[in-house]
């Protein structure tokens, strides 16, 4: 599976020249967990509500002048649209993060997050389920089938010997 399959599409940016204040009204309007800051069309950085938390609340300053630049990580860490959703969460276990943004020709075209990958997770071992139990009602079936046919084989060969002793009989008669 490729991280495109599951990536959330709709990123949320924000510029670098941001301020706290205004990346909390988007929180509040869009409810998302991150935002992606650019300068220009460059990813540069991402914000969290833990962030704004850390780096702004508990360190008294102002959101309405403190810049998102300021305060957000920087050298994020990101994946490729094509990638294995495996290298997804190799990337995002090695790093400990739990958002990734998905890149395509240097483009930002989504995001990953966990709750992205363990829904992926959940569906796909639904599906495992599902298929384990097909794979045994089948070979349940298969081998009912093998035995009628082994008992048809069987009767076929006993008929045959059947008929090739009466011909013996007709014959030596």
């Amino acid at each position: 599976m490729l991280v495109e399959e599951i990536m959330t599409r709709d990123v949320i940016t924000i510029d670098s020249n941001e301020t706290v204040y205004n990346a909390c009204k988007i929180y509040s309007d869009i409810k998302v967990g991150s935002l992606v800051v650019m300068n220009r069309d460059m990813i540069v950085g991402i914000i969290t509500e833990r962030d704004i938390i850390e780096r702004v609340i508990l360190q008294k300053k102002n959101p309405t002048i403190t810049k998102i630049s300021e305060i957000m990580t920087q050298n994020i860490k990101t994946v490729h649209a094509l990638a294995p959703l495996e290298k997804a969460v190799s990337i995002m276990k090695e790093n400990k993060i739990k958002k990734l943004p998905v890149i395509l020709n240097n483009d930002i075209v989504g995001i990953i997050t966990e709750s992205d990958v363990s829904q992926t997770i959940e569906f796909y071992s639904e599906t495992l389920e599902e298929l384990t139990k097909l794979y045994s009602e089948s070979k349940e079936d298969i081998q009912k089938i093998m035995e009628k046919w082994g008992n048809i084989i069987y009767n076929i060969k006993g008929l045959k010997k059947s008929v090739k002793s009466k011909e013996i009989e007709v014959i030596k008669k």
